[in-house]
């Protein structure tokens, strides 16, 4: 549908990954449903006062608020993010960066990680699909999907690598269209970004991205994306440095706080 961009575009340095990371505040609901106790926390968790999780950049918003409500219920203890392309994310476990949970947009990038052994039994948690973003005023006057393969049109899509890129192809493929993008970027945040900042009249994003723009971007419902709805899947790792503390916010994720504030957010349950 598009060009591949090449591996290395993808497959970032490990050392970017450590780079990365960053440590979500506090200040949520100490009793929030679906966490333990700090006295519990602290002596399943063996001592350990930080928890890694990877998750596809689609989930910053949710899993900043539920990292937040884990961190409260558990005094001490940091979660620290890393969030990005699935693809990426994948790659760097696979090279050996330390993390404790992984939370993909997509079973594919998750095979990953499971066929290296670094991971077993994922559980989907949500699911998302993708909308026609365009700035709120819409100076392209763009109404449906075939509207994006007008020459005059200014598109962005994600990688065809990266979970969003792979669920674009897929709907394209089933509208029957053809769209020639002015820029591919590496994950769905970068995608939205563009459209935010007026560069392109519209690009294929996840619908809860949108949502979470706050009235930046406009969304545009189409049936085609009904035909490339992603799974996401979440995993503790089996080299997880905090593994207690990951079987916890895994549990978290899944709990019906959990739910709530993914439902919120506009993915859709498994």
């Amino acid at each position: 549908m598009f060009r591949r961009l090449s591996r290395w575009a993808i497959a970032l340095p490990v050392a970017f990954a450590l780079a990365g990371l960053s440590g979500c505040g506090s200040g949520a609901d100490p009793g929030a449903a679906g966490t333990s106790s700090a006295s519990a926390s602290a002596s399943a968790g063996g001592g350990a006062k930080e928890v890694t999780v990877f998750a596809a950049a689609s989930l910053t918003g949710t899993f900043t608020e539920l990292g937040k409500s884990f961190e409260s219920a558990h005094p001490g203890t940091t979660v620290k993010f890393n969030f990005g392309s699935s693809a990426t994310l994948a790659q760097q476990i696979v090279q050996g960066a330390p993390a404790d949970v992984f939370a993909a947009a997509s079973p594919a990038t998750m095979k990953t990680v499971t066929d290296a052994s670094l991971a077993a039994s994922p559980t989907t948690f949500v699911r998302n699909r993708l909308q026609i973003a365009v700035p709120a005023d819409n100076p392209a006057k763009v109404d449906e999907l075939k509207d994006l393969t007008d020459s005059k049109v200014k598109v962005a899509l994600c990688a065809e690598q990266v979970p969003c890129g792979a669920a674009a192809v897929k709907a394209l493929d089933a509208a029957g269209l053809k769209v020639t993008p002015v820029t591919l970027e590496q994950d769905v945040k970068a995608t939205l970004t563009k459209v935010e900042l007026g560069e392109v009249d519209a690009a294929l994003v996840y619908r809860t991205d949108v949502i979470a723009s706050a009235g930046k971007v406009k969304g545009i419902e189409f049936p085609e994306a009904g035909k490339a709805i992603n799974d996401y899947p979440i995993a503790t790792l089996a080299k997880a440095p905090a593994g207690d503390l990951a079987k916890q916010f895994v549990d978290l994720v899944l709990s019906q706080q959990g739910k709530d504030v993914l439902t919120k957010a506009g993915f859709d349950g498994p």
